[in-house]
């Protein structure tokens, strides 16, 4: 059947689909177990359930329970002859489910997986609750001896009819909108609505009404442009200021959490004459849908609503300044999360547009879930390793009990919030206290991969910039991965902490996937740390005095004062019985620092000992935004900044990180051509102003285009605005006479020179001092 006739008719079809009120499983049924890890899975008869990988870990213990209470295993063939190892994984959440059920974790029985196959199957035939327990003690992550992930995957012997991810706490309510309609539903204050998209790519438009107003006939409601305003963005996030607004600028809700990060501020909800002037006549649209709603609550018709367009994917091209739109980026089972702040009113439809992509050409349904007050909903945002990967929310870092006493402001880094500021100090105090004394930053977003087996020298040989070959033991150098045309893939710091065991710190998940596609029939093991191995960076000229007071070093290992520029060694805190932390001489700054890396369970221990010695040396926490500063003043690349898919190596200033005297290694080929007569060379501006130009600003010669700015700052140091740039080699020379174009790149030049990068320190001095 044509949906057009349908929808011209205001029916809404729902292709048999009802809510049975059944739980229905998320849509990726797959959960990842890594080291020091746990996750519960719950089960129902005749589902089968897989681990995959389970041959990488130490000892993987699995037990549950049924509903009634009794033990889950019997019903698996598996026999409970193990303890579960409290101390060897993070069980807060296994030791509350414990509690919550009536039992003492420390009882609970387990079986544990030795020497398993690649994969094993298990058949439910009963439902109740796994837990999946990947145990290992501290001292392993340190060293870098701890086992390696799995996978646990489930087969559902029958889904629901409506797939939903599992409930965020305690439901008061629940309905589904059927596509090309709209709902009106209450909130009280304090309660938290979730909007799902169920089948994925489908808006849902929504409004709400502050209730007080429309009692008073006062029309209260969420003002997209005031919002835009205030929250300083196109569409909020969650975060302390992420809020919806009023015409008044007072909040109506907070945005707790979203897995998808692509919504509409901009436009109105579809309209009849919308429909209407590109040929659809009588076409059901959202407008004359939330009106409908609205009536018995004494709202105002109106022939086109203002609306929060969910889901909906726009964006404003630079080049003609329209909004574009295309087709939704939410997957099924993605949703937006939000708290009330008042009592209100809200609308929400499930959009019936068919005739444009916004929809995915299909429209389909939305679910509500509203939630009691006393639910706990942690922000979050969704972060994906790779565009078709499965979904994970972002979530508090080991030290966010201790940062969190500190300060409100947050940022996402990949899968983590960590600090961007500490208002009690300011990001110009944070600055100072790294370039003057010391700071304390929690890094942890870094990725880590620790690389084992008798073939990873080969592997890393192959595809490090850097020669591994003469990469001593308890030493790490900093090194590219690029492709066959040069461009850098990712950067990071290797150290090596045994014959055949490498640790890889960097920035992204695609370094994993390019060590595993060229490990292929090798003796060699890429083992993900995921959050197991949190870290610090302890910076400024006073870190080795602080360390001093608190690093105790075996005499196997480098002492703290015999670790160089790059060296690492493993510690304990005070003594021999204190926790073990691994502890490297790098970090992001130029300055004398360091980074420490902990076990999970350590890491608000480690951060108070830190501080707690710091106090005498002027210790200050640091967040993001100054690090941003001192990154750019000390000319240290960024991903999507300096280097950038087309960027290889040497354009993205990174050519002193790059071997050509090795044999061979992937993209050197590339790398020698590019080399001998580079096109582009990045350089530093000092601008004769404190304006801060925008990244990717073009850079002029006359009213030519000779460049762009990749990173630019107001340095406190030099009291004015610097910026990295990448510059045809023509004109490259230091002393140039250059001009930034800003709003537009003629309407306003910001006139300065090139120069060398770093900014300050040119020769690292105080790095290596």
């Amino acid at each position: 059947m044509n949906l057009l006739a349908s929808f011209r008719n205001g029916v809404s079809q729902t292709r048999g689909r009802q809510f049975s009120g059944m739980q229905a499983p998320h849509p990726a049924l797959v959960w990842r177990v890594d080291p020091r890890q746990a996750v519960r899975v719950d089960v129902d008869d005749g589902d089968v359930i897989s681990v995959v990988g389970a041959d990488q870990t130490a000892a993987l213990q699995i037990t549950g329970m049924t509903q009634d209470g009794t033990c889950l295993l019997p019903s698996l063939n598996m026999i409970a002859d193990a303890t579960v190892r409290l101390a060897d994984f993070a069980s807060g959440a296994f030791q509350g489910w414990c509690a919550a059920n009536g039992g003492e974790a420390e009882r609970v029985k387990a079986t544990e997986i030795r020497d398993a196959e690649a994969l094993f199957v298990l058949r439910a035939t009963q439902a109740g609750t796994l837990w999946f327990i990947n145990p290992s003690s501290p001292d392993d992550h340190v060293s870098g001896n701890s086992a390696g992930a799995c996978e646990v995957h489930i087969k559902r012997a029958a889904l629901s009819n409506l797939l939903l991810p599992r409930p965020l706490g305690k439901i008061r309510d629940e309905f589904t909108i059927s596509r090309a309609t709209a709902q009106a539903y209450r909130l009280n204050k304090g309660e938290y609505v979730q909007i799902i998209d169920v089948d994925g790519q489908q808006c849902s438009d929504f409004m709400a009404f502050r209730s007080r107003g429309l009692d008073r006939g006062i029309e209260q409601r969420i003002d997209s442009t005031v919002t835009r305003s205030m929250v300083g963005g196109a569409y909020p996030g969650p975060g302390l200021f992420d809020k919806f607004y009023d015409a008044e600028m007072r909040p109506l809700l907070n945005v707790v959490q979203d897995t998808v990060g692509r919504h509409d501020t901009f436009a109105l909800a579809c309209t009849a004459r919308g429909y209407e002037e590109r040929g659809f006549p009588g076409h059901v649209n959202c407008s004359d849908n939330i009106s409908g709603q609205m009536d018995p609550f004494g709202v105002k018709r109106r022939s086109a609503w203002p609306a929060i367009n969910l889901f909906f994917n726009s964006w404003i091209d630079r080049s003609d300044n329209r909004i574009q739109v295309e087709e939704s980026w939410s997957r099924p089972g993605d949703y937006v999360a939000m708290r009330a702040m008042d009592d209100l009113v809200c609308v929400s439809t499930a959009c019936p547009d068919d005739v444009d992509p916004i929809n995915g050409w299909n429209p389909t349904d939305i679910h509500i879930r509203i939630y009691e007050p006393d639910t706990s909903i942690q922000r979050a945002i969704a972060h994906r390793q790779k565009e078709d990967a499965a979904m994970s929310l972002s979530e508090n870092s080991a030290f966010h009990t201790r940062t969190s006493q500190l300060t409100e402001q947050f940022v996402a880094a990949r899968d983590l919030w960590v600090p961007a500021a500490y208002p009690s100090i300011g990001t110009t105090g944070e600055y100072w206290a790294c370039r003057e004394k010391v700071t304390l930053q929690d890094m942890s977003p870094l990725r880590k991969y620790d690389v084992i087996g008798p073939d990873a020298e080969r592997l890393l040989q192959q595809a490090m910039t850097r020669n591994i070959a003469k990469l001593a033991q308890w030493r790490g150098t900093y090194s590219l991965l690029c492709d066959e045309r040069g461009a850098v893939i990712d950067d990071g710091t290797l150290f090596r902490l045994g014959p055949c065991t490498f640790r890889w710190c960097c920035g992204s998940e695609e370094s994993a996937r390019h060590l595993i596609a060229l490990a292929e029939g090798m003796d060699v093991r890429i083992h993900d740390m995921q959050g197991a191995l949190p870290n610090l960076a302890l910076q400024g000229p006073k870190s080795r005095d602080l360390l001093r007071q608190i690093v105790f070093t075996q005499p196997h290992v480098p002492a703290l004062d015999a670790v160089k520029w790059f060296g690492v060694t493993v510690a304990r805190l005070h003594d021999r019985e204190g926790i073990p932390f691994m502890l490297s001489r790098s970090g992001y700054t130029g300055e004398l620092g360091y980074e420490l890396f902990c076990d999970k369970a350590d890491a608000p221990m480690l951060w108070d000992a830190i501080m707690d010695a710091g106090a005498a040396f002027g210790i200050a926490p640091m967040g993001t935004h100054a690090l941003e500063i001192i990154r750019i003043e000390a000319g240290l690349a960024a991903a999507n900044a300096e280097f950038a898919p087309g960027i290889d190596a040497f354009e993205a200033g990174l050519g002193f990180a790059v071997d050509l005297k090795k044999d061979d290694f992937i993209g050197k080929t590339a790398l020698e051509r590019n080399s001998a007569a580079p096109r582009r060379i990045l350089k530093g501006m000092l601008l004769d102003c404190d304006d801060v130009p925008a990244h990717g600003a073009h850079i002029y010669l006359d009213e030519r285009p000779v460049g762009v700015v990749t990173s630019a700052t107001r340095s406190p140091s030099l009291e004015r605005a610097i910026a990295i740039v990448r510059l045809a080699a023509e004109v490259a020379e230091n002393g140039t006479e250059l001009k930034i174009g800003q709003m537009d790149g003629h309407m306003k030049r910001l006139s300065g020179v090139v120069c060398d990068i770093p900014f300050l320190d040119p020769r690292r001095e105080r790095a290596r001092a």
